[in-house]
């Protein structure tokens, strides 16, 4: 049995202590905040192999580029003078080619699956009882160039075994029969599943209290003791906290606690927003509104809008010109949906972590033998958060892992 200490208490880092506790490890869980906020709380639910393509794409520069004057737009970055932000767009800028996706879409569909089936698994445990559902998410699209854009995603899933079909707008009224959808069509991925993140958290807190892990919140970690390249212990703003083995697991500040070991981890912030509708939107299915790039979810009683990607320095304000826009979309692809002031006022926020070139940091790291690395999931952290835990579980077990952990090295040269 060893001693693992996690930091960062959000669904990854939950996750880890879940599997690294079933194996009859001790462990601690460590996060600066409340645990009941962020990006673990406010994302859109998805477990979704059909995710399959990486942030670094093909064209995502051109568009960023184009969007960067436009505080509204699907994907902000806002343009800084940092040394670390230049140096994650320059890797960035180099992962966006045709190469990187082809090559990143198995291992990307890999860790989403082994995800997916580890959650229906927990979700038929006695400790569980949250919301998960294996409905399958829609691409709506408005325009043909878009509908043509997501046949191609389509046909390039069906190439790694992921089930997509084509639907038209009487396709898409069969699914919706009860609300009016402004789209000429959709591809529509029946692999996909998604749940209600609060209520998956909630039990994941209470499970991992049963079984006697230790989670303390409201600790910020402010150093680290490092001796003969392996880490003894974290200084927190609240005292010294010593063991065997450490899971840096704390999302978009993962980086920074990091830097204390001398590693240049290449991260960056991407805000995401989210609306909560409580009223009744006769929304049944889970959809992705293409052009807007907004989310879509039918919750346990109630409806989730969720998306941007704004690239900044690390915060959590809510920027009402996003949040409008979030709203704006959901109105043009279901008429009948109005969202209402308080409804928007209500809006949060969270941090996702990004990698330069969309794929997590998962595994070892060649700085500290002690130390695994579990980050960088971008807006696919929900749905690889299980698969992650377990991987850092069988690492630290020294188990063979599930997947190979090759392209997600934290020491990946970009």
């Amino acid at each position: 049995m060893k001693k693992c200490i996690i930091i960062g208490g959000g669904v990854i880092g939950l996750c880890t202590a879940y599997y690294l506790q079933r194996e009859g490890h001790q462990v601690t869980v460590i996060d600066q905040s409340s645990m009941d906020q962020g990006a673990s709380y406010v994302n859109a639910g998805y477990i979704s192999p059909s995710h399959i393509i990486p942030l670094s794409a093909p064209g995502v520069v051109r568009k960023g580029i184009e969007w960067m004057f436009d505080p509204s737009s699907p994907f902000y970055v806002k343009p800084r003078i940092d040394a670390d932000f230049l140096r994650w767009a320059w890797a960035f800028n180099k992962s966006c080619s045709e190469k990187h996706v082809k090559t990143s879409m198995q291992v990307i569909r890999d860790i989403a699956v082994l995800s997916h089936e580890l959650y229906q698994d927990i979700s038929k445990e006695a400790d569980f009882n949250f919301h998960f559902e294996k409905k399958g998410l829609l691409m709506l699209c408005k325009t043909e160039k878009m509908l043509e854009e997501e046949i191609e995603v389509a046909e390039l899933a069906a190439k790694v075994d992921l089930e997509a079909t084509v639907l038209d707008r009487e396709g898409l009224k069969l699914l919706e029969p009860n609300l009016e959808v402004d789209a000429i069509g959709a591809t529509f991925y029946k692999c996909d599943a998604h749940s209600t993140p609060a209520e998956f958290m909630s039990d994941l807190k209470k499970c991992l209290l049963k079984n006697g892990v230790e989670i303390l919140k409201g600790q910020k970690v402010v150093d680290v003791d490092l001796k003969d390249n392996k880490i003894i212990a974290v200084k927190s703003d609240k005292g010294l906290i010593s063991g065997d083995e450490f899971v840096f697991a704390a999302g978009s500040w993962t980086g920074l606690i990091a830097k204390k070991l001398g590693m240049q981890l290449l991260l960056q912030a991407g805000k995401g927003y989210r609306i909560n509708v409580t009223r009744d939107t006769g929304i049944k299915y889970p959809a992705i509104l293409a052009e807007a790039k907004v989310a879509v979810t039918p919750m346990n009683g109630f409806t989730r809008f969720a998306g941007t990607m704004e690239i900044n320095k690390i915060n959590d304000d809510v920027n009402p010109v996003r949040v409008k826009a979030i709203a704006r979309a959901a109105a043009d692809y279901y008429p009948e949906v109005a969202i209402k002031n308080e409804e928007m006022k209500n809006a949060a926020s969270g941090l996702r972590p990004l990698s330069p070139d969309g794929l997590p940091y998962i595994g070892r790291t060649k700085n500290c033998t002690n130390l695994t690395i579990a980050t960088g999931h971008a807006m696919m952290g929900w749905t690889m958060a299980t698969g992650t835990g377990k991987l850092v579980s069988e690492v630290i077990t020294s188990k063979k892992t599930s997947l190979v952990l090759e392209p997600f090295s934290p020491d990946r040269k970009f």
